[in-house]
């Protein structure tokens, strides 16, 4: 994947719904290209769906997960592209200290959460992982 790809991925997450159209004239490219990029990254297994997001109190059932990430060398924007194209990541955080990445990841079930840090693990330029399971939230008032 190049950065033309990355930034076609961060579209689609944005909004999966935008148009060719829009897509190519954001990217500079003609829309021809935007097809054929997004045809390559299905068949690739890249992109493996699409999804409608909804608020996190829509679905209270839902299991939330954070995972702390840590990147080898100097690959972090390259990661952070690779887990923005991940559909189970919901938000991502640039931290400091021991970890590099703050992710949160959201899923059905368990063992979709499982297939998700599968996924992620695989992603070049991933030293280390920990993953913690959201089980309850606290307000203070």
């Amino acid at each position: 994947m190049d950065e033309t790809d990355h930034k076609l991925i961060s579209m689609l997450r944005a909004d999966a719904r935008v148009t060719v159209a829009t897509m190519a004239h954001r990217l500079g490219v003609a829309r021809g290209t935007v097809t054929n990029r997004i045809a390559k990254l299905e068949a690739q297994g890249i992109i493996v769906g699409y999804t409608v997001r909804l608020r996190p109190d829509v679905q209270p059932n839902q299991i939330t997960a954070w995972m702390s990430i840590a990147v080898e060398g100097n690959q972090t924007r390259r990661v952070i592209a690779d887990l923005l194209g991940e559909p189970s990541v919901s938000t991502l955080h640039d931290t400091n200290g021991r970890w590099d990445l703050l992710a949160q990841l959201r899923a059905e079930n368990l063992a979709e959460i499982s297939k998700a840090l599968e996924r992620i693990r695989l992603i070049k330029g991933i030293s280390n992982t920990e993953t913690s399971i959201h089980l309850v939230t606290y307000r203070a008032s």
